[in-house]
């Protein structure tokens, strides 16, 4: 299985405003493009998801920017996950054959464990406000 860059990014800059949240300010797409090194062009593609999605509120005008729709210990990976790709994983339709539906079940309990694993993580788990807790190399 592979994450794609659209939810490698938006995991991302969620925890970088999980990080500013409670702070009253709001993120400019320039600076959370630039702090998560993200393509500014394809941060505004992914953010807008995330609006859509209810995870984020923007606000225009000058003084405009990106916050968090709900605190961070409320927002899940799994709520990323299904803003920018939909469905955990997504199978192809065909079971028939004489393994088909036993694999469809296989299947299955692989998606319902990625979706209960994905929604134990939260963005309070992502994100570090303690700088002892940063890497450097």
């Amino acid at each position: 299985m592979k994450i794609s860059v659209k939810v490698d990014y938006a995991c991302r800059v969620m925890a970088e405003l999980a990080r500013l949240h409670g702070s009253g300010g709001l993120a400019q797409i320039d600076q959370l493009a630039q702090t998560e090194a993200v393509p500014a062009s394809f941060l505004a593609q992914i953010l807008l998801k995330l609006r859509d999605h209810g995870l984020i509120t923007s606000r225009r005008g000058n003084q405009g920017g990106y916050t968090l729709a709900r605190p961070p210990e409320e927002i899940s990976l799994y709520d990323i996950l299904i803003a920018v790709e939909g469905q955990c994983l997504q199978l192809s339709g065909n079971f028939q054959g004489r393994s088909g539906r036993r694999l469809k079940q296989v299947w299955d309990d692989v998606s319902a464990c990625l979706v209960e694993k994905t929604k134990s993580y939260t963005l309070n788990q992502l994100s570090s406000k303690n700088p002892a807790e940063m890497y450097y190399i």
